[in-house]
């Protein structure tokens, strides 16, 4: 999958910009995405992903503007349980790499949890 780092992207909080870099945040939620196709290839209609944990060794900056490339592997495929490893490049140079896990649970057990959560 290739992204074109965006404003959007960038370490950006409260209280201003911090630097023209593709921000951690934004690059794990790119790496969620892109490990989540796995997800939506194996899961029936009654079915969804919910993520288990994600881990990323942030190693070198892309830029504002830099189009980046973020390459997913299925490592384990256990039960319901689907483990992705990832890297993410610009050109050669890794940016970042690290895992991500999601659990394919039943649409209903879901909505359970959801409302075990809420209090309901």
């Amino acid at each position: 999958m290739n992204k074109v780092v965006e404003t959007a992207d960038l370490a950006t909080f409260e209280t201003g910009n911090v630097h023209p870099f593709y921000s951690t945040f934004a690059l794990g939620r790119d790496v969620e995405w892109a490990c989540r196709q796995f997800v939506l290839n194996l899961k029936d209609e009654d079915e969804e992903g919910i993520g288990t944990f994600l881990n990323i060794g942030h190693k070198s900056p892309a830029m504002l503007g830099d189009t980046v490339t973020i390459t997913a592997a299925i490592i384990r495929l256990e039960g319901n349980s689907v483990d992705c490893e990832f890297k993410v490049h610009v050109g050669d140079r890794l940016v970042a790499e690290g895992a991500q896990g999601q659990k394919i649970l039943k649409k209903e057990k879901v909505a359970r949890i959801i409302e075990s959560v809420k209090g309901g």
